[in-house]
């Protein structure tokens, strides 16, 4: 790593506010953790004996592609690239109805849903603060 790429991640870290740097980190934890549970529902639907393996395969794949989404929103803000707090947001108001759900499931889904709306809470409150939408420059003008 150059001198000038080492100031500059310094400098981007000194600016980038505390509420977007816990917003980056979660939507990386919850896009890694999609992504984590994909490749798990792939290899199972591959080595094991689905119902359906059509029906896993395309569940393991469209929760791989899903945990692009987080994972992008994540390293956006952690750039603190404007772009990145709508995806961020939309990520967490889908990931509430998504813990809701969970919520009613047996065995270890009612931890999981506690944790996934524990952390969309968190990451919307970060990204709703206003040192977060100055510093994305999402922020009111002023004139």
């Amino acid at each position: 790593m150059s001198e000038n790429t080492i100031e500059e991640a310094g400098e981007a870290a000194a600016a980038r506010p505390r509420a977007v740097t816990v917003a980056a980190v979660l939507c990386g934890i919850q896009g890694a953790v999609a992504a984590g549970l994909g490749a798990v529902m792939l290899l199972l639907a591959v080595v094991g004996d689905p119902d359906d393996r059509t029906q896993a395969v395309t569940g393991a794949v469209t929760l791989l592609a899903l945990a692009v989404l987080p994972l992008a929103a994540g390293h956006g803000l952690w750039r603190l690239r404007r772009w990145s707090r709508a995806p961020g947001v939309v990520v967490q108001l889908f990931a509430l109805p998504i813990a809701y759900t969970l919520l009613g499931s047996g065995g270890p889904w009612p931890v999981a849903a506690v944790a996934l709306a524990g952390t969309a809470v968190a990451v919307l409150g970060c990204l709703v603060n206003p040192a977060s939408a100055q510093a994305l420059g999402t922020g009111p003008r002023r004139a």
